[in-house]
């Protein structure tokens, strides 16, 4: 008896044991989000069986006692010990039950207050996003001889909603290693694409040292072309190696698309602001959008029709100046926003970091998610726009350089600093602190030659007079 006994209590200890493990198990052991089914459900079943059989064990310990002088000597076994006393016995085994129960109660007590535990937890991912019906925007990100293009794609497959809706294609030139077996790293997430010419470009003597900007200007148009003849998309998204992308920047997009659709006065969509420095921008406007005549890239949007128009008189160099010529803009503008959707940290490149240490380390990264999609962006519309545009421009006090420049400005603004050549325009916005350069004379950020900006808290509209009608081409 003495051995059942003792095989009893292995067994009962085993049992106690492995059920507060599984109460463990239960309580803490908390599978990630949206994984919890199978396993909890395990648990519970494992953990039902185990205290089921432990109370089994329980009352065969209580019931199935040996006579007396057969147990050992310690009080326990001494309170457990029969005796001619039946009704004792009855009071005493009454009693064991109570505790024992009461201890089980107070188990399945804890249990119960973490029930909520058992059930699957809703799915808080992203929802994934279907693709019929929805247009589909490729991301072409233009690769060459930096690793630091890991830091890029992250961030792109971080915030994409949706793989279906927003493939990844990587154009790689250069033909570099280390970047390539990074690029390929990330398997089927992206669609690697090698540019097969990498020989030097015959230039004019004068034009070697800007054999880099020709081999970027062929890798475009070749890597623009295979998103739109060989794989067919109506739209897509091109993105530098060297841009780090808002969480919003997809949402962003989507939203622009079918604007960038429906009126042909617009061109491109860019996720760029030239002057978006944090101090000049307002971080209160993070939904503000805005039509520009100056081509900002550095992450942007075109369709296939306009590529069709651009792709025969491609540029053998300098594409992103091309663009921005009169012949190619042809009245159209672009929309940008008020806090920039990429940032770039690509110091190192064939502009050898021309504006990099004054202005665009500095840009600011829009961080909070503007849902873009559920706005009404009907204001960009070019008479809309125009409309109001010039009645918030030119409605504005005009105020001296020296009273913007000294914090001089009295009321919340807006104001209007007026420029009247090209030689004012320039000294303004150096002393300022916004880019002061014009291409084609076109403004950096300029709607029809008026570039707003924020300084100190408060909008400044740097703008030509009253009346304005074009830009200068000699302005550059």
């Amino acid at each position: 008896m003495i051995r059942k006994r003792s095989s009893l209590i292995l067994c009962g200890t085993f049992l106690f044991v492995s059920w507060n493990a599984v109460l463990v198990l239960l309580l803490w052991g908390r599978t990630p989000q949206g994984q919890l089914g199978r396993k909890r459900s395990s648990l519970i079943l494992c953990g039902t069986f185990l205290f089921v059989t432990w109370n089994a064990v329980l009352v065969l310990l209580l019931w199935g006692r040996t006579p007396q002088g057969q147990l050992g000597n310690g009080p326990r076994d001494l309170a457990l010990m029969p005796t001619s006393d039946v009704v004792g016995d009855v009071i005493r085994m009454a009693e064991s039950f109570e505790s024992e129960l009461g201890k089980q109660k107070e188990i399945l007590s804890q249990i119960l207050s973490h029930q909520s535990l058992w059930k699957p937890r809703p799915n808080r991912k992203r929802p994934k996003v279907n693709a019929p019906g929805q247009p589909v925007i490729p991301i072409l990100v233009i690769a060459c001889n930096r690793v630091t293009v890991r830091r890029c794609l992250d961030k792109l497959l971080q915030h994409r909603p949706s793989a279906e809706l927003h493939p990844i294609i990587v154009s790689q030139d250069c033909g570099h290693a280390d970047t390539a077996a990074v690029i390929a790293s990330y398997g089927n997430k992206v669609t690697h694409l090698k540019q097969p010419d990498l020989s030097d470009i015959a230039v004019r003597p004068e034009h070697k040292k800007f054999q880099g900007y020709y081999k970027i200007s062929r890798h475009y148009r070749w890597a623009i072309s295979q998103a739109f003849r060989n794989i067919s998309h109506s739209s897509v998204v091109i993105v530098e190696d060297d841009l780090e992308v808002a969480p919003d920047f997809f949402e962003y997009f989507r939203a622009l698309l079918p604007v960038l659709k429906s009126d042909p006065s617009l061109w491109c969509v860019s996720a760029w602001n030239d002057n978006g420095r944090d101090g000049y921008v307002d971080p209160g406007k993070a939904d503000l959008l805005y039509r520009t005549d100056f081509f900002p890239g550095l992450g942007w949007m075109l369709l296939r029709e306009a590529w069709e128009e651009l792709e025969p008189k491609w540029p053998a160099s300098f594409w992103d100046d091309w663009m921005r010529q009169p012949e190619q803009r042809r009245g159209r503008a672009c929309v940008r926003p008020e806090i920039s959707r990429t940032l770039t940290f690509g110091r190192q490149g064939v502009s050898l970091g021309q504006f990099y240490d004054k202005y665009l380390k500095y840009i600011k990264l829009n961080s909070e998610f503007v849902p873009f999609t559920k706005l009404d962006l009907s204001y960009l519309k070019e008479e809309t726009y125009r409309s109001n545009f010039d009645k918030e421009v030119y409605g504005a006090a005009v105020v001296t350089y020296e009273d913007v420049k000294q914090g001089q400005l009295t009321g919340s603004g807006p104001f209007r600093l007026q420029y009247s050549s090209k030689d004012s325009f320039k000294v303004m916005a150096k002393n300022l602190g916004i880019m002061d350069d014009l291409k084609s004379g076109v403004p950096r950020t300029g709607y029809r030659g008026v570039v707003s900006f924020f300084y100190r808290g408060r909008r400044i509209y740097l703008a030509p007079p009253p009346g304005w009608t074009q830009y200068d081409p000699t302005w550059s």
